[in-house]
């Protein structure tokens, strides 16, 4: 078996080589992609206690920020400026400089303040009307659900729990037990569904971000909530669905349920997010313990598929940055090598299986 803080490393180390932490793309924003792989980061240099990574974190979130605890440069009107938050709850709890609680407080509010379909659930982006995405609940949900930990909000946890449902409503196959990547609720959208405004695929990374996300939402929701198991059920239920459809490899599909196309292809990032959601659920007691060869099955699939260029690890076959379309769409997208989103995952990914490790030894 490889070791996942090895492989951590050997990524992480790479990704130090080539970027500054403030040069991280795109440079200056406040914005998912960095906040993805930050998260990945911070998680692996607790784990390894190596300081210089959660260094680098604090780096790059001093340099997106003024004196005064201003974002120079996030549109809030978009969830995927919003993730990047939770990055700054550990150097707020570290430090208790009042410029990363105004940063907390900005992202909190502008969460809840993101526009809304008429049952509440939350826009993925002030310009696209009427459309709930997937990635919103791990955009989101989780550096809401800390807020409320964080700051004595329990209404945050309500409304965290409220958009996870709702987007369960929307989205999910009762086929399959898969969620489609987005819902238009306008049903105005060339992607959307006349009669049911959903898009038509099940697009693999989409599908990652929300067991990853109801997960980490547990971390802060007590379990004397009323919706805790709820949401509990609601990842076990999603993480047991997309176990139907992993490879013999062990890797899932571009397109989840159609890996019997020749030109649909296995996906790394979304093979991260599900074995880290799986590991995670598995260590928590939410599923039995033999769902924890899956995770692993999956790990070492990823790492057996990555590659070397000198002393660099290259965490490749990942899907870029992608919106809402068909079949054709999702296959025809371009890959990337070492992008933020892929190692971020892929870091994740390490993470769970490490915490899972430890705990079965």
């Amino acid at each position: 078996m490889s070791h996942p803080m090895e492989n951590a490393k050997a990524s992480i180390e790479t990704m130090m080589r080539k970027y500054a932490a403030k040069d991280l793309p795109p440079v200056g924003r406040f914005h998912y992609h960095q906040g993805v792989f930050l998260s990945g980061v911070w998680q692996c240099g607790e784990l390894t206690g190596e300081e210089r990574y959660l260094n680098y974190v604090q780096q790059w979130v001093d340099s997106c920020i003024d004196g005064d605890g201003n974002i120079l440069n996030c549109d809030d009107g978009q969830m995927d400026d919003l993730q990047p938050g939770i990055l700054v709850y550990p150097l707020y709890r570290k430090t208790k400089d009042a410029r990363y609680k105004k940063v907390l407080d900005t992202v909190s509010a502008a969460v809840l303040n993101m526009p809304k379909l008429p049952d509440g659930g939350n826009w993925h982006k002030s310009h696209t009307p009427h459309q709930m995405w997937l990635d919103g609940l791990y955009m989101g949900g989780p550096v809401t659900a800390e807020y409320g930990a964080t700051f004595d909000h329990p209404e945050y946890f309500d409304f965290v729990a409220k958009q996870v449902k709702l987007m369960r409503a929307h989205t999910r196959d009762e086929k399959t037990g898969l969620w489609f990547h987005a819902y238009d609720e306008s049903k105005e959208q060339p992607w959307a569904d006349p009669e049911t405004g959903l898009s038509p695929e099940f697009w693999g990374r989409s599908i990652g971000w929300v067991p990853v996300a109801i997960l980490n939402d547990l971390d802060y929701i007590p379990e004397t909530h009323p919706d805790y198991t709820v949401l509990r059920d609601i990842a076990v239920e999603l993480l047991k669905a997309l176990c139907a459809f992993q490879s013999e490899e062990g890797r899932w599909y571009q397109v989840v349920d159609k890996g019997d196309r020749p030109d649909n292809w296995l996906e790394n990032s979304c093979s991260c997010l599900y074995a880290a959601g799986l590991a995670k659920a598995v260590r928590l007691g939410f599923l039995p313990r033999e769902y924890a060869e899956r995770a692993d099955r999956a790990y070492e699939a990823v790492v057996a598929s990555l590659s070397h260029e000198g002393e660099d690890l290259i965490v490749d076959n990942v899907c870029i940055g992608t919106g809402v379309g068909d079949y054709a769409f999702y296959v025809a997208r371009p890959t990337s090598a070492n992008d933020l989103h892929g190692v971020g995952a892929f870091l994740i990914m390490c993470a769970e299986i490490e915490r899972l490790r430890r705990m079965c030894s």
